[in-house]
């Protein structure tokens, strides 16, 4: 299912800010900066010869990335952990799938995704369904990431004529079941004062892993 939504009003997110603000975000006390084995040494059979995670995130990008990042947050009973994945993951859709479906949740694996001050993208794995969000679809004329994720979501790049517009795709609906419904999915990608990786550090806290969340941000760094 893919979802365009119009322009929300600043009514709408003084309303949002009183509703969230007394979320509390609950944490884990412990955290490991470096991402697990089973993250960091996965084979994708889809490639000749095989590529690990490590291959992967030591190998020369055609830049050095900026602000992007990627990171996965998954849940184990009550607490919530949040591990970096590969720089190169931000460039490649189909090794984000790969690596979350090597990490087992309980409500699945989310995957994080921030391009510089360009667009954000949320995934998330739990068995075999993979729910995606796009914040931006007319990042896919600059951005093969954006481009892969509509080919996924079999919608077509824009045309020129619609890039005047920013307007998300996907599934709007991909982390209602914990607390973030599509409307307050739809306000924070819409607001246009919020940088991608601010936009993401919003949605850790409304979940509750926004400490974890901005300790794998910070191992970026």
């Amino acid at each position: 299912m893919s979802v365009v939504i119009e322009p929300v009003s600043a009514d709408f997110y003084h309303e949002a800010d009183s509703l969230w603000g007394n979320r509390v975000a609950g944490d884990r006390d412990r955290y490991d900066d470096a991402a697990p084995d089973d993250l960091r040494s996965w084979p994708d059979h889809s490639r000749a010869g095989g590529v690990t995670m490590t291959e992967l995130e030591l190998g020369d990008d055609e830049d050095d990335g900026g602000g992007d990042f990627a990171a996965v947050a998954y849940r184990e009973e009550n607490y919530w952990d949040v591990y970096q994945l590969p720089m190169a993951l931000t460039q490649d859709f189909k090794g984000v799938l790969h690596a979350l479906r090597q990490q087992p949740s309980i409500s699945g694996s989310i995957g994080l995704l921030a391009i510089g001050d360009d667009f954000f993208v949320l995934v998330r794995v739990y068995g075999d369904d993979v729910s995606v969000f796009l914040s931006d679809v007319t990042a896919s004329v600059d951005w093969q990431l954006a481009r892969d994720v509509l080919e996924h979501l079999d919608i077509d790049v824009p045309d020129d004529e619609d890039l005047d517009q920013v307007l998300p795709a996907g599934d709007m609906s991909v982390l209602a079941d914990l607390g973030l419904d599509e409307m307050e999915l739809g306000a924070l990608a819409g607001d246009l004062d919020l940088y991608p990786d601010e936009v993401l550090a919003s949605i850790a806290e409304r979940i509750g892993f926004q400490q974890a969340f901005q300790r794998a941000v910070d191992t970026m760094g």
